[in-house]
């Protein structure tokens, strides 16, 4: 046998090895034993695995046992260094967005009168320029429904803007308007309304608490009408939401106060001995808050006032005393005025 033939007997060996290892993998794949090993570690039983994606592996990162060295990496092919050279190097545009009537798939064109080059462009291109610039915005909304939405996520992303919300609580709000528009819910009410109450319901879902009034201060509707429509379309969409935790409060009206971090985590150590005696129930989350963080400010020698507590929070000071005095007594916590 020739040096030439038994290279090619060695090739067609390793091809029939490779082959036969990518046949026995699919065949765990099928059988659910795959995921199952890569769980943990078969050398020494640990859970913490880490992708190494410079050599495609998959490390144990207790003992150094590679687990898997064929899997695919999910990322660009190139590198870049800095966001310029990312920007450049990227061929792909901006993600998809529920808080867009098309979802941002749409072609937009520049308002810039400049070519790909950076130049300006001619008088005569200008006016074509222009001319497809406004037909482009008419036909991006072509019916009624687009109408609606285009309207309706303008508002959602204006009262969230002036919240201070952040991308995912107005994600969220968006897709619970759009489940509300698939199923009719709209008909009859006012799209300011519906848009509220769902900027309401995503700020419950995200754990992002704000009241009906801070949503009403914003909205162009009364705290009433949004409360009435959030009602009706967390009953209609089925959205289950548990109540507010006056815990979810602190750090916002803490953060408002210029209060110290230990005034905060005495005031949620406070809340959490209140919840379990059940001394929250049936109480505004607000109100109970305020009254912790009156307390803890007291006993950790930065006090604020109970007017200065009440402007944060949202509420009178007859609230304030009247939770502020039943914490104390139920929690034999002795406050020195």
């Amino acid at each position: 046998m020739t040096e030439v033939e038994k290279v090619r007997e060695v090739e067609k060996t390793e091809r029939e090895k490779i082959k036969e290892s990518i046949r026995a993998r699919k065949e765990k794949q099928k059988l659910g034993q795959f995921e199952k090993a890569t769980v943990e570690c078969p050398e020494c039983g640990s859970h913490t695995l880490v992708h190494d994606y410079e050599r495609a592996e998959l490390v144990c990162n207790e003992c150094g046992l590679v687990v898997d060295a064929d899997f695919i990496d999910q990322g660009p092919e190139w590198r870049a260094f800095d966001h310029d050279q990312r920007m450049k190097r990227s061929r792909v545009g901006a993600p998809m967005t529920y808080t867009i009537h098309d979802k941002g798939l749409s072609t937009m064109i520049d308002w810039r009168n400049r070519d790909s080059y950076g130049k300006s462009i001619s008088s005569k291109s200008r006016a074509q320029l222009y001319r497809l610039r406004k037909w482009q915005r008419r036909i991006r909304v072509s019916n009624a429904t687009e109408r609606n939405l285009a309207f309706a996520l303008s508002e959602l992303d204006r009262m969230a803007s002036a919240l201070g919300l952040s991308r995912n609580v107005r994600e969220t709000a968006a897709v619970v308007y759009r489940k509300a528009v698939e199923k009719n819910l709209i008909r009859g009410r006012s799209i300011e309304g519906v848009a509220a109450a769902a900027l309401y319901a995503a700020c419950r879902q995200c754990n992002v608490p704000r009241t009906l009034d801070e949503i009403g201060e914003v909205s162009r509707v009364s705290r009433k009408e949004i409360g009435r429509t959030y009602r009706f379309i967390s009953r209609e969409l089925g959205l289950k939401l548990i109540p507010t935790s006056p815990i979810d409060y602190v750090p916002r009206f803490c953060s408002g106060l210029n209060l110290r971090g230990e005034v905060q985590s005495k005031a949620v150590e406070i809340l959490r001995q209140a919840s379990e005696k059940e001394l929250t129930s049936g109480r505004g989350p607000t109100g109970v808050a305020a009254a912790a963080i009156y307390i803890a400010s007291i006993l950790c020698g930065d006090r604020r006032t109970q007017r200065e507590v009440a402007e944060v929070a949202g509420i009178t000071e007859v609230t304030i005393r009247n939770r502020y005095k039943e914490l104390a007594e139920e929690l034999d916590i002795e406050i020195i005025l």
